[in-house]
């Protein structure tokens, strides 16, 4: 990650420098009069060649602009009185992008200076743990980030806490990117454990607990592979006593398939090395906890994850076999390749029943159906409480991480009535999307509910302005924004 600097406004001797300008005049930005002065007025003149205005967006790259810098970006922020956290995120990515090969990048002195950073280290993000013969010119020489503070103080203050955003995102883009042969449910558990150097308390189940309690559903998935499944309870109790939530916590739950084949219904075999990120959902709900307890939020929450490899072998799930989960509700399973809704049947009902939680929120990349409603642009989530939609899809505005809210109702959910079972896990092509929700839809027990299904957001086949292609934590910076606005203490 970027280490990031604050220091006080002086315009850098060397290295690249990146201007963050408002919509209607370059003369309008912060410390443009030294810039401008410093090199004979060569900045403006090539600015305004370039038709530079400063509109959201927008950005311009020049070289050797003088004053001894290599390079200068100036990037808009669009419309002064339209400038949120979320837009100068976005110009700090979008700026970054054009600096990867410089040594040394300071930001000039801006309005939400630290959100500019944190825009720019999530666009910096490299998952380069195999790289192994990449040439030198082909690597990002970039390591350092400066910003340019009148007030270095509350900069500095304000940056540290966004930190823990960035590494919790961090995090779940470094689990939803390493291969399935390394990050197996075992790996992942001992992953989640090392947070417990965040203060969090995390508990690993293993198959011998989890047959102990009946996840009927859970183990089924899992039993045609060698790698064993686990599920992880984290916790974070930072609300205090007396505090807001009455000491019921905010439950996040995630689908953990390390590896989805598709089962005995077995995928085809284009593509299905994607299917490493089946465990995002997971990822997410682990790069939350840590990002919650790395800024001590004022909140109690819990994570769990259910962490299965789904494979064909002789001792694999069969369409058609009938399996009890830990609810003692019935599933007749119709396909193996609908398996993280049995994964989640089982994880929501351990934790409502171990936790009372004031709300579950589940997360997975579930269906294929999402994708074709939505593409790769919004989540789609579903839900039974309003005021909690309500505050998802605003969480989803303000973060970039959009949502969009999908129908329950009963003429979806009489498409999983099974003839031998109390349900089974398919209902069809028409709405495989709901039906998917529906089925979740009962092992909520009536407790206030959303169900995020991430299949076309967990990873991006090209650029964003805070993300390269690859694993973007979709989530992770949603639910913090839920959890900031309206449930801490």
């Amino acid at each position: 990650m970027l280490d990031v600097v604050v220091s006080r406004a002086a315009l850098p001797k060397s290295g690249a420098l990146v201007l963050a300008v408002p919509e209607g005049g370059v003369a309008q930005a912060i410390g443009w009069a030294g810039l401008d002065a410093a090199t004979g007025g060569a900045v403006g003149r090539a600015l305004e060649v370039a038709e530079f205005q400063g509109r959201k967006g927008q950005t311009a790259l020049l070289l050797a602009p003088g004053a001894g810098l290599s390079r200068l970006v100036a990037v808009g922020l669009g419309k002064p009185g339209d400038l949120t956290p979320l837009t100068a995120e976005e110009a700090g990515g979008q700026a970054i992008a054009h600096l990867a090969r410089e040594e040394k990048v300071a930001i000039a002195p801006a309005p939400h200076a630290a959100r500019i950073a944190l825009g720019a280290v999530l666009r910096s993000y490299r998952f380069d743990r195999y790289r192994t013969t990449e040439k030198p010119e082909e690597k990002p020489r970039l390591a350092r980030l400066t910003l340019l503070a009148e007030d270095a103080g509350s900069v500095e203050a304000e940056w540290a806490a966004l930190r823990p955003l960035a590494d919790g995102v961090y995090l779940t883009r470094d689990l939803v990117s390493e291969p399935p042969n390394v990050l197996t449910p075992a790996e992942l558990a001992r992953r989640c454990e090392a947070l417990t150097a965040l203060g969090l308390k995390v508990e690993v189940f293993g198959p011998k607990e989890m047959a102990k309690l009946g996840f009927g559903a859970l183990l089924g998935v899992a039993q045609g592979s060698v790698n064993e499944p686990r599920m992880v309870v984290m916790q974070w109790h930072g609300a205090g006593k007396g505090k807001k939530g009455n000491g019921k916590p905010l439950a996040f739950v995630g689908k953990g398939v390390t590896f989805d084949t598709g089962g005995i219904s077995i995928k085809p075999a284009a593509g299905m090395e994607d299917m490493k990120w089946d465990m995002a959902g997971a990822g997410a709900v682990i790069g939350l906890m840590a990002a919650l307890a790395g800024r001590r939020a004022k909140v109690d929450a819990v994570g769990l994850v259910g962490l299965v490899e789904n494979m064909p072998s002789g001792s694999a799930q069969r369409p058609g076999d009938v399996v009890k989960t830990y609810s003692g509700q019935t599933v007749e399973v119709i396909n193996t390749d609908a398996e993280g809704r049995l994964v989640l049947a089982d994880v929501l009902w351990y934790c409502q029943k171990q936790f009372e939680p004031r709300f579950m929120i589940d997360l997975a990349t579930l269906t294929g159906a999402m994708i074709i409603s939505l593409g790769h642009e919004i989540g789609g989530f579903f839900s039974n409480d309003d005021d909690l939609a309500r505050r998802l899809h605003a969480a989803g505005e303000a973060s970039g991480e959009r949502l969009w809210r999908m129908p329950l109702g009963d003429a979806y959910d009489k498409q999983i009535k099974s003839d031998i079972a109390d349900m089974k896990n398919v209902g069809g092509r028409p709405g495989g999307a709901i039906t998917a929700a529906q089925f979740i839809q009962r092992f909520v027990n009536g407790k206030p509910w959303a169900h995020l299904d991430i299949a076309g957001m967990a990873w991006a086949v090209k650029d964003s302005a805070l993300a390269a292609k690859g694993a973007t934590a979709y989530g992770v910076r949603l639910l913090d924004r839920l959890v900031a606005d309206h449930y801490e203490g």
